[in-house]
């Protein structure tokens, strides 16, 4: 697993911060948001890519080829074939691949290419605009620098995008057409074009007076979620090819699906049928009954329809809500859009690993109807049997992952 995170580029780090319940969310200072309704998002600060990109790359790259890079090479260190080791030459590059993907791509250059376009002529538009603007490219740049010759490419389903890449991989794999991908997902949306985008669909939360409470998923208090961005990218592998290598395996994933509401560009479906059949169809791809699921991680955005919207879903699958805890990273990282379901799988999987349930922050006063236990604002210990990972995107993306502990 790797990450680049509001709480640091270390996935213990970042795990153990959400286990303390801190929030990352606080104050714009990368711009002036003097002006915006909000101004406040899970800014990522003193970002450093030392040793992982050489530097006249990295003043030049955008911050969501950035956050892919170092994360990508993370992830590879964690599973013991990092850059530069013996380990790596020996992995067969022809068939081991990238799939990271970005709900927005390289935003900064776009918007940075488009203003000098308007500002001075075409003569002012970096020649780096369009390879940096296209969201393929962090894929594309993590397998020159790591020789990654299989499958590479990005997939775009907006807040889903993180699934849908570890939905693709692991198929891959399973096709027998790898051995090893990296995916996962990248985002780097906190700019003027980015806010504002969000602020005129009207999908923020405005708590300007208490930033660290905004992002509270299913309390009655919710306004709207908050931004946040960052990276969050796993090493996928066949067992066969892990076991030959020793790798250190850490959960299993057991399937996934995707699917699509077919409804409204922004809104859930009232009836929760898309997201309920996503969460059955990624039971069956895992061979697993809901009865045997403890533990979800869910997309809990802290917006007034969406969060009850899943909770009815998941309500259609699973009949017994009390014997199933589901919490909500988004409480303290913000909504990190593509990237969320790669930061939220390696928090699922730290469930797994570790046996402590982070808490959903900024319970203040829960929905009546959602009857799980959210985890509201302290840890708990929990052992998990199986997990789920859920991610929705603009467009009625559905996406549902099942992970587990590896028992060898």
């Amino acid at each position: 697993m790797g990450l680049v995170s509001v709480f640091g580029n270390e996935v213990d780090e970042f795990y153990e911060k959400l286990l303390e319940g801190e929030s990352g969310i606080g104050p714009i200072d990368r711009f002036d948001a003097s002006k915006l309704p909000t101004r406040f998002a899970g800014q990522i600060r003193g970002f450093s890519s030392e040793g992982y990109i050489d530097g006249k790359n990295d003043r030049r790259l955008d911050d969501c080829l950035r956050y892919c890079l170092v994360s990508g090479k993370k992830a590879l260190e964690s599973a013991g074939i990092g850059v530069g080791s013996e380990e790596l030459k020996k992995i067969d590059k022809v068939r081991a691949g990238v799939l990271v993907g970005t709900g927005m791509g390289g935003l900064t250059v776009f918007s940075d290419g488009v203003q000098a376009l308007i500002e001075k002529g075409h003569r002012k538009i970096t020649p780096f605009f369009i390879p940096y603007a296209i969201t393929n490219m962090g894929s594309a740049l993590l397998a020159m620098d790591v020789g990654f010759m299989g499958a590479n490419y990005s997939i775009s389903t907006a807040c889903a995008t993180s699934n849908y890449c570890f939905y693709a991989a692991a198929n891959h794999i399973r096709a027998g057409e790898a051995d090893v991908m990296i995916a996962g997902g990248t985002e780097a949306a906190i700019i003027p074009i980015g806010v504002g985008g969000f602020v005129a669909c009207r999908a923020l939360s405005q708590r300007n007076d208490d930033p660290k409470t905004a992002s509270r998923p299913w309390d009655k208090g919710r306004d709207g979620f908050v931004m946040g961005e960052g990276a969050g990218v796993l090493v996928m592998e066949s067992l066969e090819h892990a076991m030959k290598r020793d790798a250190p395996i850490i959960a299993e994933y057991l399937g996934g699906a995707v699917n699509c509401d077919a409804y409204h560009m922004t809104d859930p479906r009232a009836d929760g049928l898309g997201v309920s059949s996503c969460i059955k169809r990624s039971l069956e791809d895992a061979r697993v009954s809901p009865e045997e699921v403890n533990y979800i991680n869910a997309h809990a955005t802290s917006t007034l329809a969406g969060d009850l919207a899943e909770v009815n879903a998941i309500k259609q699958v699973f009949k017994n809500p009390k014997e199933i805890k589901i919490n909500a990273t988004k409480s303290m990282i913000g909504h990190c859009l593509g990237a969320s379901g790669g930061l939220e799988a390696i928090a699922t999987v730290k469930a797994i690993t570790t046996g402590w349930l982070h808490p959903s922050i900024n319970q203040f006063n829960p929905e009546p109807s959602v009857e799980f236990d959210t985890v509201a604002n302290k840890k708990q210990q929990h052992e998990v049997n199986v997990a789920i990972s859920n991610s929705f995107g603009f467009g009625g993306h559905n996406s549902v992952v099942v992970f587990a502990p590896f028992t060898p």
